[in-house]
């Protein structure tokens, strides 16, 4: 089934399976490196590019490492799942310093498997399965930030 591109509240085309991409792409940041998720995204259907901040230039088996992460990630066929909890349950498990001031009392939650959770009010592809190969297409390191360029296959 091909998913089609849907428009969220800002009216912005989003593409589910770049969009689940991202999430898997950011906890494998997280697990690898420890570096947070991304302080910058721009996720478009064709490519995308998500800002990390880093603390070294990334040598070729680091980005080897993340590619091949977030590819057993994606053959995993994770489940992508919706809960709802209240801010005040999601203070204890998220950083809400992002959340806009008018942010509904309820949250939605947005998992991947059991191996990211996050807030999100984007659209999801409903298994892993759905999304493809992902492949990093570029990358540059400047300023302690890693910018890395990527599309699904």
């Amino acid at each position: 089934m091909t998913q089609q591109p849907t428009l969220n509240e800002h009216n912005k085309e989003e593409y589910p399976p770049m969009h689940t991409t991202e999430h898997i792409l950011n906890q494998t940041m997280i697990r690898l490196f420890g570096c947070g998720r991304a302080v910058s995204a721009h996720i478009e259907r064709k490519k995308s590019k998500l800002d990390f901040n880093f603390p070294h230039p990334p040598t070729d088996a680091d980005i080897q490492q993340i590619e091949t992460c977030v590819n057993q990630v994606i053959q995993s066929r994770l489940p992508v799942t919706t809960e709802y909890i209240t801010q005040e349950e999601a203070r204890s498990r998220f950083d809400l310093r992002r959340l806009p001031d008018n942010a509904s009392e309820t949250l939605r939650i947005v998992k991947v498997g059991d191996y990211d959770e996050c807030l999100c009010i984007g659209r999801h592809v409903e298994n892993t399965s759905e999304i493809g190969t992902f492949k990093i297409i570029s990358h540059d390191f400047k300023d302690n930030i890693l910018r890395l360029r990527f599309k699904l296959l």
